[in-house]
């Protein structure tokens, strides 16, 4: 049994999955519009701009994957109560994938060192994607 995590979006996925590969270094390994997928149970719900809209999408992060998708059957929602760590072997990775990830975000709590890391930033991107990126070391 694996977890995969899966974040949706409103009509936002396609930038956001760029954004996350750039920030963390993944690679796309699969990318399908609604318009591609021609699903009968959605194309009823579909406006012409929708399309474009990604149907489902795959990043692998390291050896994690993650399943990216814009929800057009229900209305998007952000969530705050879930999200996403990232463990970095460095505080230089952190900082780089926090450079990419910041504009439009919300810090909640600031890039610091804590007791169990010697990096910690937690925000929500432009989004609506809460975060965690850190160090897993205290010594790095």
């Amino acid at each position: 049994m694996k977890i995969v995590p899966t974040l949706n979006f409103g009509g936002s996925c396609r930038e956001a999955l760029h954004m996350y590969e750039k920030a963390f270094h993944g690679k796309i390994t699969c990318l399908i519009t609604y318009g591609e997928a021609d699903d009968p149970e959605y194309n009823s719900l579909l406006k012409e701009n929708q399309k474009d809209y990604i149907y489902h999408s795959e990043l692998i992060l390291g050896n994690q994957r993650i399943i990216m998708s814009d929800q057009v059957d229900i209305e998007f929602q952000t969530c705050y109560s879930n999200f996403l760590t990232i463990m970095c072997e460095t505080k230089e990775e952190v900082q780089s994938a926090y450079e990419i990830m910041k504009e439009g975000s919300k810090t909640i709590y600031q890039m610091e060192a804590t007791p169990y890391s010697s990096c910690r930033v937690v925000f929500v991107d432009k989004f609506g994607i809460r975060w965690g990126i850190m160090t897993e070391q205290t010594e790095r």
